[in-house]
């Protein structure tokens, strides 16, 4: 599928031109000899599928069902969308688990683009929906494991990134992929204090960008997403501990050398550039050997203690990507 980019306008063409005139201008464009260049036109108009999904929180969003990742495979029903979306990390809008839910109300999702750039052959900054197509758009349960040892089951809704990252044609020089958040502290209050080094940034090696597990995730709960939980797109990487989970993305850059991460740069003693889940590689601070379940309690009303799994269970997939790997070393 060709991603076309557009130019930057806060009002999207297909609601400028109404889909007859522009039909019949194209028509006409054909009959001229001009069919190529209808498509480059700036009044292009994307297609009905394409434009039934726009990142605006609190609407309804659907997705194809993964035949293997979902509640049933798994085994456990997902945490409620109350718990998903008032637990959580977003130091954007403060360090408390409640702070995003409290913080983010008013944090503006539209219009989005994401800027692509580095050792790829179609750089360019993208609307949302050019990159995020409806029909590409997948329903997938996830398991979500905190470094902090807790976790929970969550349905996300998003694209794979190989799909999107095939569609932008990295060179051969891309051996990573590095990602930011937006930086802007008027909207952001976290940003306004030196807990990390703004804007956050992220990184994964090439194979693991393109493994099929790795998920752009735009809505969570049959819903676009949350501002809490990262709108309007974040990186899910369910092998790997949330904080790899880049929230609100504007940027995505192929280089060749492993990038800087927010976490390993402010403390690169405990975080690690890979972050897999190892119940086996304490943290310096805390066993990694159990977790809590959030939005699971036992008889008494407290959250269930479960052993950690290797790689958040996911071990099947992507262990092989690491063969060979000193898993201590490399964490």
């Amino acid at each position: 599928m060709i991603i076309r980019q557009r130019p930057l306008h806060p009002i999207p063409s297909s609601e400028i031109t109404p889909k007859s005139v522009f039909d019949d201008r194209r028509r006409v464009l054909k009959t001229l000899g001009f069919g190529g260049l209808a498509a480059t036109m700036p009044l292009w108009l994307p297609g009905p599928a394409e434009a039934a999904w726009r990142p605006t929180e609190g609407k309804a969003l659907s997705g194809t069902p993964h035949p293997k990742y979902n509640a049933q495979v798994l085994g456990q029903e997902p945490a409620s969308l109350e718990v998903v979306s008032t637990y959580n990390n977003f130091y954007e809008f403060g360090l408390g688990k409640g702070d995003p839910a409290e913080h983010a109300g008013k944090f503006k999702t539209t219009p989005w683009t994401i800027k692509v750039e580095g050792a790829v052959e179609k750089p360019g900054t993208y609307d949302i929906d050019d990159l995020i197509k409806a029909e590409d758009i997948e329903d997938r349960v996830y398991r979500f494991r905190c470094v902090e040892a807790w976790s929970m089951v969550v349905p996300w809704l998003g694209v794979p990134l190989a799909k999107v990252i095939k569609r932008l044609n990295p060179t051969s020089k891309a051996k990573y992929v590095y990602f930011e958040t937006v930086f802007d502290p008027d909207q952001m209050p976290g940003q306004r204090r030196p807990t990390l080094e703004w804007p956050y940034k992220e990184g994964l090696r090439m194979d693991e960008a393109m493994n099929p597990l790795t998920l752009l995730a735009v809505g969570v709960h049959g819903q676009v997403m949350p501002n809490q939980n990262g709108a309007p797109i974040r990186l899910i990487v369910p092998w790997k501990y949330g904080f790899k989970s880049i929230k609100s993305i504007v940027l995505m850059r192929f280089v060749e050398k492993e990038p800087p991460t927010s976490w390993s740069v402010a403390n690169g003693r405990e975080y690690g550039f890979y972050s897999n889940v190892n119940p086996n590689v304490s943290h310096p601070r805390w066993s990694q050997a159990t977790e809590k379940k959030i939005g699971l309690n036992n008889i008494f009303g407290l959250p269930i203690r479960q052993p950690t799994l290797m790689f958040n269970g996911y071990e099947e997939e992507v262990a092989a990507m690491y063969a060979g790997m000193d898993l201590r070393k490399f964490f």
